[in-house]
Parts: C-alpha cells; sequence; structure tokens
C-alpha cells in the first residue's frame, strides 16, 4: 500500500515542478527585459553623469568614450567659481525649507477637514478640490497682480508664498486623517489636552506615511522650481538653480561638458530622493486612498 503511494506521489510531485518551471523562466524573461529596459533607460543619465567629469575636448572627440580618460571636476569648480551657483543652491534650499513650512499648513488644514465639524465644511472642501482643476498657468497672472500690489515682486517672499498651500496636499493629508480613530481625540480632550497639543502630538505621529511622501513630493517641487521664480524675479540673485541651469545653456550652448556638470548637480539629488524613498511614494498613495 505504500509503494503505491509512493509511486502515485512521485508523478505528482513531478508534474508540479513542471508546473512552477514554466512561470520561473517567464518571471527570469521578464525581469531580464526590464532590466535591458531600464539599463537603455537609464543609458542617457548614465552618460550625463559620465560626460561631467571629462574636459570639453574629450567630450567633443569624434570617437565618444562612455567612461573619461581622466576624471577632472574642472566643470564643477567653474559652476561655482564663474556661474554663481551657489547663489542659485542657496534659493533654491531656501524655497525647499519654506515648502516644508507650508506642509505643517497643509497638515493643519486637512485635520480640520478630518476631524472638525463646522458650517459649510464639505462646501469648502469640494472648493478647495475644484482648485485642483484649474491650471496653474491660469492663475499666475493674477498671483502676480495681488504681489505687485503688495511689493513682493523681486522678493524672495513672493517666490515663495504661492506655493506654501496645495489643494492636493490638503486632500491627501485629508483622506488619510479621516482613518485615525475619533475615540484617540477624545481621550486626549478628556485628560485637558488643547487642539494643537492634539494635533502635533497624536495626529502627527500616526501621520507619518503621509507626511513622508509629501515630504518627498514638496522636495522635488522645490528643488525643480522653475517657471516662477523666472516670473517674479527680475535679479539674478534670486534665481533657483533650475533657472541658472537655463541661463548656462544658454550662454555656454557650445560648451557641453560644462552644462552636463549643471544637468548633473540637478538631476542627482533627485534621482538619489527618489530611489531611496520610493517605497514610501507608493504606500503613501495606497494609505491616504483607504478609508
Amino acid at each position: 500500500m505504500s509503494k503505491a503511494m509512493m509511486n502515485t506521489s512521485v508523478p505528482a510531485v513531478k508534474s508540479e515542478r513542471r508546473r512552477v518551471r514554466p512561470g520561473t523562466a517567464q518571471q527570469w524573461t521578464a525581469g531580464i527585459i526590464l532590466a535591458l529596459g531600464g539599463l537603455l533607460f537609464a543609458l542617457p543619465f548614465i552618460w550625463m553623469i559620465l560626460s561631467a567629469f571629462k574636459s570639453e575636448s574629450e567630450v567633443l572627440q569624434l570617437t565618444p568614450s562612455l567612461f573619461p580618460k581622466e576624471f577632472t571636476l574642472d566643470n564643477f569648480k567653474n559652476l561655482f567659481e564663474n556661474m554663481n551657483f551657489a547663489v542659485y543652491l542657496k534659493n533654491t534650499i531656501i524655497v525647499v525649507i519654506c515648502s516644508f513650512a507650508g506642509l505643517f499648513l497643509n497638515a493643519m488644514a486637512g485635520y480640520a477637514f478630518a476631524k472638525h465639524r463646522f458650517r459649510g465644511k464639505e462646501k469648502l472642501f469640494y472648493l478647495v478640490l475644484a482648485t485642483m482643476m484649474i491650471p496653474g498657468q491660469v492663475t499666475m497672472i493674477p498671483v502676480y497682480l495681488i504681489l505687485n500690489q503688495l511689493h513682493l515682486v523681486n522678493t524672495m517672499a513672493g517666490i515663495v508664498l504661492p506655493g506654501l498651500v496645495g489643494a492636493f496636499s490638503i486632500f491627501l493629508f485629508r483622506q488619510f486623517m479621516t482613518t485615525i480613530p475619533d475615540e484617540l481625540l477624545e481621550a486626549a480632550r478628556l485628560d485637558g489636552a488643547g487642539e494643537f497639543r492634539v494635533f502635533m502630538q497624536i495626529i502627527l505621529p500616526m501621520s507619518r506615511p503621509i507626511l513622508a511622501v509629501q515630504g518627498i513630493l514638496t522636495f522635488i517641487a522645490g528643488w525643480n522650481s522653475f517657471l516662477w521664480p523666472l516670473i517674479i524675479a527680475n535679479d539674478e540673485s534670486l534665481y533657483t538653480l533650475s533657472v541658472g541651469l537655463s541661463l548656462l545653456k544658454g550662454q555656454y550652448n557650445s560648451n557641453f561638458a560644462l552644462q552636463m556638470a549643471g544637468s548633473t548637480f540637478m538631476v542627482v539629488p533627485i534621482v538619489i530622493i527618489f530611489i531611496i524613498f520610493q517605497r514610501h511614494i507608493i504606500d503613501g498613495y495606497n494609505i491616504s486612498g483607504m478609508k
């Protein structure tokens, strides 16, 4: 009897192995194809980064090479010594820091829409969402006229203020904070905690996933800010890295090595941030969509 069972079990195991192998082969094939596709799409970025460490003569040679024959930092030195990239970097960091302050305001607004009751809350929230359908290019002229009346044109405050609060960020915070149990907030209020203390010690610690994803998106938006600083600022001392890179392309359009260095300095931090925190971006969107 046992031999019969063993004889019947062996073909079953073999059939299972046969079923597993095609799936494994398909996974390997898909993985190889995706890896080759990823390498193909990453090749221009790799070329840009490596060309930033080449001399201009090596970049312009007839037989191009992927790796530089001699690594040089002269292009990056030229950016900071002759192209005022240190000033552009300082302005970009200021924009990013102020954008993180605006992230705190967005979280407060999301908390109000999620956990407080007041007259016209739903209509006001829908009005906030309706602003997401208005293209940013449409509101640039009215915002510029308002800032001009406030004498904030060509100032860092005029660059920062319009981007402090965003409807999309408020929406994500509101969607996430509705999942926080009301019992926790009521217990804290019964213990004598005020609304600001409840927000700081209960809401924010429990909102770390959405804070992470919003922090990443805020950093990327602040680092890449181009159009609004270009419009509102007339002084070159207020330009950001994106605007400075555009000036570099216009003034040194024939110096490809210098342009590669500027592009590398602009793109690499974004790529690093995205690679490290891409899981938080996906998880944050998934969590914010659940109730």
